[in-house]
């Protein structure tokens, strides 16, 4: 982008050469190159400053010439602090904000962030960055269920069982204590991310997808979500929840060890790395279909999809033998996939059944998720970002499933580095 500067300010002393390498490691990571690239890093420069300082800001804000975006990396208690700041100083016509989530720790936290940014900029100039929905799998699911003449029919409640959104990761806790410790994985993945992805998943088709009615489709998706309430879903128990923290194991070629004895990890707070959730999306088109949420870190075999569980057919003509396996609609995420799990006739007996699945593997966007994101923050395109009404959502989801942990009415149970997780819960992987 053109006539693009990057600044950056913190408490921390720094030099610019120092941001600069900063950057020049960021865009090295992502290949950007060029001279564009060289440009930026060359121009970027470093200050130092307290962001809750009216003084501070209001120095930054006089070198500032022409369209400013800020982009908060900092905890939402801090940024509100700096939005309250944000609100004394006068900022350039159509200063954008950006934030890294979490958006607030509950509700409450939430609206009150959201309040003091709407005293800074109206909503329409407020992104709420969430890489997932940059994604490029994320986003081919709104061709797949609106453009495709097969599966448009099919995406509803009279096909579909059951709807599973998995992020598993076979990374563990890599030295990010500080933050995920205070986190664990329903806060980091299940209350943000995937209920992003649920979202689009669940929602009904916009007229169009700009950022009024792109972004309403998911509102309503969500202010029908709700913590499951019919008969039990994860392998029997009565739990709309489960959760666990792995323990010290083999993950691939890697000696992990457990999770309590990760440095910088506080025992006591009996942190998940495992979280599964049931959620249900009450609207005409998917009232009583179980949508299962899960997140785990130091997986086996990781899996990273959106899975549909169609219904069977409601008659199978005599003299059809064999099992019939339920058929699937499976959006792989990383990698980018498509693949159709269908019930057909076997390749040795013309009237046996067997599955066979249809697949493609789908070419990696030249753009990375968190680009497609920041390229709607520097265009000023809220389409990617989160609206302010649907932060607060997404913690009222997932309240009444954090005051069961923390009243140890769902137990932390254990699984080993390397596995599927507890040997108990059913897994669809084979290890």
């Amino acid at each position: 982008m053109k006539g693009l500067r990057i600044l950056g300010s913190g408490r921390s002393p720094k030099s610019d050469a120092e941001w600069q390498a900063t950057v020049r490691t960021a865009f090295d990571g992502v290949k950007a190159k060029g001279q564009a690239a060289k440009d930026l890093v060359t121009g970027a420069t470093y200050v130092v400053a307290d962001p809750t300082s009216h003084d501070d800001l209001s120095r930054i804000l006089t070198d500032i010439d022409g369209e400013l975006v800020i982009y908060f990396a900092l905890p939402p208690a801090i940024v509100a602090e700096v939005a309250k700041t944000l609100a004394t100083v006068e900022l350039p016509p159509g200063t954008v904000l950006a934030l890294e989530k979490p958006f607030g720790s509950d509700s409450r936290s939430a609206a009150t962030l959201n309040r003091h940014l709407l005293k800074v900029v109206p909503e329409e100039q407020i992104h709420r960055v969430d890489h997932f929905l940059g994604m490029a799998t994320v986003l081919n699911i709104l061709g797949l269920r609106f453009v495709n003449r097969l599966i448009e029919p099919t995406w509803n409640a009279d096909n579909v069982e059951k709807v599973e959104i998995i992020y598993d990761e076979d990374l563990g806790l890599e030295g990010r204590a500080g933050y995920y410790d205070h986190s664990g994985a329903l806060k980091d993945m299940l209350q943000s991310h995937l209920l992003q992805v649920l979202s689009i998943v669940a929602m009904e088709a916009p007229t169009s997808i700009d950022p009024v009615d792109f972004r309403a489709a998911t509102a309503q998706v969500l202010r029908a979500t709700q913590v499951w309430s019919g008969e039990p879903v994860l392998g029997g128990t009565d739990a709309p929840s489960r959760r666990a923290r792995y323990a010290a194991g083999t993950v691939g070629t890697r000696t992990m060890p457990g999770y309590t004895s990760e440095k910088g990890v506080d025992k006591s707070l009996d942190t998940e790395t495992l979280a599964e959730m049931v959620v249900e999306v009450n609207t005409r088109r998917w009232a009583g279909v179980p949508f299962v949420l899960r997140s785990g870190k130091a997986i086996g075999v990781p899996r990273k999809e959106v899975i549909l569980t169609l219904k069977p057919v409601g008659f199978v003509p005599r003299g059809l033998k064999g099992v019939e396996s339920p058929e699937r609609i499976v959006v792989g995420l990383r990698p980018s996939s498509l693949t159709l799990e269908l019930t057909m006739n076997g390749d040795g007996d013309p009237f046996g059944l067997e599955r066979h699945d249809l697949g493609t593997t789908l070419e990696d966007s030249p753009v990375t998720a968190y680009g497609e994101v920041m390229r709607g923050v520097l265009g000023n395109d809220p389409t990617l970002s989160i609206r302010g009404d649907v932060a607060e959502q997404c913690w009222r989801i997932v309240a009444p499933v954090l005051n069961a942990w923390q009243k140890n009415e769902v137990p932390l149970e254990s699984y080993r580095a390397g596995s599927q997780g507890p040997a108990a819960w059913r897994h669809d992987v084979t290890v």
